[in-house]
Order: C-alpha cells, then sequence, then structure tokens
C-alpha cells in the first residue's frame, strides 16, 4: 500500500483528506485484482482534474496575454494542458511511482506510461481541487507550469503541433491521426516530401520537408491551424 506521507512530502501538498489523494493513484487495473479496496479508480478524478486544470490556464493565460487573439491563447493552453506536458510532469514528480495498479499493467511499464502519468496528474489535480480549494489547486498548477510558461512567453520554445494534434484527436475524436506521403519529387540527393495529415479520412493538413518527420510536423502545424481557425469561427 502506498505510504501517503512519504508521497505528500514528495509532492509537497498536505490533504486534510488523505482518501482523496489515495484514489488519485488508483489505476483501474488495480481494481481487476483487488476487488474489494474500498475506494473506486481516478478516473472521475481525471475528469473533474481536467476541467480545473482548463480553467485555471484559461484564466491565466486570459489576464497575462490581454492583446493576444483567441487563436494563439487556443494554441499555448493547448500546450500547457497536453498529456505530453501533463506526463512530463508527473514524470519529474516521480508520481508513476506512487500509482496502485495491477501487476499486468506494472509488468507492462505502466507506471512509466505517458497516458497512466498524465491521467494520474489529472486526477491528483482533482483531489487536490476537492480537498484544498482552487486557490490551492491554482498555485500548485503554475508551481509546475511556470517554467514551460515562460519559455513560450519567451520565445525559447514553440508548440508540438504533432502532439498537440494527436492529443486533440485522442481526446474529441477518438482516433488518431494519420500521416500520408502524397508526393516525393527531386533527386536522390535532394529529396521533398509532401506529406498530408488526415482526421477519419478528412485531409486537414499538408507540409513539405527535406525529409518525412520535417514534413509531417508542417502538416501537423497546418492541421492543427485549421482546426483552431474552424473553432474561432464556429465557437
Amino acid at each position: 500500500m502506498v505510504d501517503l506521507d512519504d508521497c505528500q512530502r514528495s509532492l509537497e501538498i498536505a490533504f486534510d483528506d488523505e482518501s482523496l489523494l489515495l484514489q488519485a493513484l488508483v489505476h483501474s487495473s488495480y481494481l481487476n485484482e483487488d476487488q474489494d479496496f474500498a475506494l473506486p479508480s481516478n478516473e472521475r478524478l481525471e475528469f473533474l482534474g481536467d476541467a480545473v486544470l482548463g480553467l485555471v490556464v484559461t484564466e491565466r493565460l486570459y489576464d497575462e496575454f490581454p492583446e493576444m487573439d483567441e487563436g494563439r491563447l487556443t494554441t499555448l493552453r493547448a500546450s500547457l494542458v497536453c498529456r505530453e506536458t501533463l506526463a512530463g510532469i508527473a514524470s519529474s514528480l516521480n508520481l508513476g511511482e506512487w500509482f496502485l495498479m495491477g501487476q499486468g499493467e506494472e509488468a507492462d511499464g505502466g507506471r512509466n506510461k505517458p497516458g497512466n502519468l498524465a491521467n494520474g496528474m489529472e486526477a491528483l489535480l482533482g483531489a487536490i481541487y476537492l480537498d484544498r480549494g482552487l486557490g490551492q489547486v491554482r498555485e500548485f498548477i503554475f508551481k509546475q507550469l511556470e517554467p514551460l510558461l515562460e519559455q513560450l512567453k519567451n520565445g525559447e520554445t514553440s508548440p508540438n503541433y504533432k502532439a498537440l494534434l494527436q492529443d486533440f484527436t485522442q481526446k474529441e475524436r477518438r482516433t488518431v491521426p494519420l500521416y500520408r506521403v502524397a508526393e516525393v519529387s527531386g533527386p536522390e540527393h535532394d529529396k521533398r516530401f509532401t506529406v498530408e495529415v488526415l482526421i477519419d479520412g478528412e485531409v486537414i493538413g499538408v507540409g513539405s520537408g527535406r525529409s518525412k518527420k520535417a514534413a509531417e510536423m508542417e502538416a501537423s502545424q497546418s492541421a492543427w491551424g485549421n482546426w483552431v481557425k474552424m473553432r474561432c469561427n464556429h465557437g
């Protein structure tokens, strides 16, 4: 069983109701092996934490960038709340070592899977919100996100559009983007690739580059920009 005192010291957060912290750490696979466990999995807390994170980050960006348009704000927010970012934060906090999970999931590397880490991070935020309130969860969130936010503000890093698109399609469409080479041109020593990115069979972005990887990155940025434009135009 998890040592919740050690966990709280590691996370630098104290809970009044430690059962909320424990629930945030329960992967669904654990309940398959211990059906008498008193708490449910962390999935409901994950749902709540996702909403809390979105609200807190949106509020911060709205206040900090008064001249920025909706499209750019949407992209910045997505960069800060996407699975890649959350998994990175959870990994830096060693959150995976505290998970309760089934032996099969653990044997499959479940403690380090980006999806498990990101979901666990959202569940933890949901638990902090319920236990400590909006002010405390806001403080915790920005303690973790401040370095990345500063990098984005200073232009030291740019959004990973491929990760953003993957995150969006998995959450909103329950699918993944498909990258397809549409054309290869030029001589052998100087090839140029054109790549299309499709979602549910529809081409939503095109990119080109001297490698398939570069073309995919450009296509993902094109696709993300098209999605943001459609979202802004249609609310």
